[in-house]
């Protein structure tokens, strides 16, 4: 099934006009200056200012400094935080069109009721809504890259349906194939051939290939014979995978994982997605923050399923923040001599951003505001009555930040965002196909269709 591009699509040109103001010739110079912001490069090396500017040129970082001067587009960012994009590491967008659906269920109810009834029932075209919702509900909340770990191959025309949401939205995507319901139509793991040269053949775009893999070597060769990165949902002793573990690999959740685990993980180079509130509401068992640090395995932050949990990291940030201080002060209070530090809220905004693009194996390109790094930045308000007056800008974006406050999204120096609109999407043409999807998908899989829960 082909999917043909919709009034929706995303266009950084539409509406951009009356958003900025244009010095003469900025055309020419394909230059943006972001002006006057608080900056968060996040860049030891660039340092974080109280009062400077971003050029962006070409769609990559030029300068990050004070008084810059030159022809460009200008924003003014006076009264906002100029940081890098949030990064998510890991989350099942084709679920879009079912949110908020199991606000009580734990595990085996997910896995009952999503994985069970609605990926049996979902179409392709449900992949497609559902993927473009939840990535423009990302957008939207400042997230600039996410892992979509998409196990809804039932067949290649999901998987299809699934990189065109990404591809319509606009957003910087890793799309990590994963199976589906079983049957002959399902592909998985070989089809990942056939997307690396349909979709995939460079890695120098904004979508970029994974796998999302079962805790099995014979998956693993699959995805690194064709240059894939692995993401896997990972626990207990990685026994039998222990010769086949490197730094191409991303451990979801590792809530159950031994000490020998997690030491082969630190050793072989690998990265850890940490999804706290599901994690804490769903019952995996304790979000392993500390473990992770005690390892010197820097985290990254996932929403993993919007089925119950806020698609923003806002969320994540103050979720990871207090429940890390929470058990390192019990720790501290019981007279532990080995009691961790604490978090800052500086440690927590890196796990939202530089950690998660190292996660994704994006490091080289986003992350942090370095000169040469492609264009993902978020301008957040300072001066929304949630934070003004503001007296510490990490604080602030960590402990009082929400989607609200997110002004404008560039990714890959276009336009998503701006003046907290959404640029070229046609919302209520959008909004009546997930809605659409959502009946069908609820008649289909034999669920009340009222708005008030099941």
């Amino acid at each position: 099934m082909k999917f043909t591009r919709r009034g929706f699509l995303m266009s950084a040109a539409v509406g951009v006009a009356a958003s900025l103001r244009s010095a003469p010739a900025a055309a020419q110079t394909g230059r943006m200056l972001l002006k006057g912001g608080c900056v968060l490069s996040l860049d030891p090396k660039v340092g974080d200012f109280d009062t400077a500017d971003v050029l962006i040129e070409k769609g990559l970082i030029a300068a990050v400094r004070p008084n810059i001067t030159a022809e460009a587009q200008v924003i003014d960012a006076a009264n906002m935080v100029v940081m890098p994009g949030f990064v998510d590491t890991h989350r099942h967008m084709w679920q879009g069109a079912v949110r908020n659906s199991l606000p009580n269920g734990l595990l085996n109810d997910y896995v009952r009721d999503i994985l069970g009834s609605v990926r049996g029932v979902i179409r392709p075209e449900d992949v497609h809504i559902g993927d473009l919702v939840s990535a423009l509900g990302a957008i939207n909340a400042g997230v600039t890259t996410v892992l979509d770990w998409s196990h809804i191959g039932n067949t290649p025309a999901h998987t299809d349906a699934a990189i065109q949401g990404l591809r319509e939205s606009g957003i910087r995507g890793v799309y990590a194939f994963g199976g589906g319901t079983g049957g002959p139509q399902n592909k998985y793991p070989d089809d990942i051939r056939r997307l690396r040269k349909q979709y995939f053949s460079s890695n120098e775009q904004l979508l970029t290939l994974a796998m999302a893999s079962g805790m099995t070597a014979a998956e693993w060769a699959v995805a690194r014979d064709v240059g894939a990165s692995i993401s896997v949902h990972a626990g207990g002793t990685l026994a039998g995978l222990e010769k086949v573990l490197g730094p191409d690999v991303t451990y979801i959740h590792c809530n159950t994982f031994t000490e020998q685990a997690w030491k082969m993980v630190a050793d072989s180079g690998g990265h850890v997605s940490i999804s706290c509130p599901i994690e804490m509401e769903m019952g995996h068992g304790i979000p392993p923050i500390q473990p992770a640090l005690d390892h010197k395995l820097a985290p990254s932050l996932s929403v993993d399923v919007e089925t119950q949990m806020p698609g923003d990291l806002f969320t994540q940030m103050r979720a990871v923040f207090t429940l890390q201080r929470m058990q390192a002060l019990a720790r501290q209070r019981a007279n532990d001599k080995a009691a961790p530090a604490l978090l800052t809220v500086r440690d927590v905004l890196g796990f939202a951003t530089i950690n998660g693009a190292s996660a994704n194996h994006l490091d080289r390109k986003i992350g942090t505001l370095t000169p040469g790094k492609e264009a993902d930045i978020i301008l957040l308000r300072s001066d929304a009555i949630n934070v003004a007056p503001m007296n510490n800008a990490y604080s602030a974006v960590v402990q009082a930040m929400d989607t609200s406050n997110v002004d404008t999204v560039i990714i890959a120096g276009q336009i998503r965002k701006r003046q907290g609109q959404l640029v070229g999407v046609d919302l209520t043409r959008l909004r009546q196909q997930a809605q659409a999807s959502r009946d069908y998908i609820v008649q289909r899989a034999g669920w009340s269709s009222s708005r008030l829960g099941r």
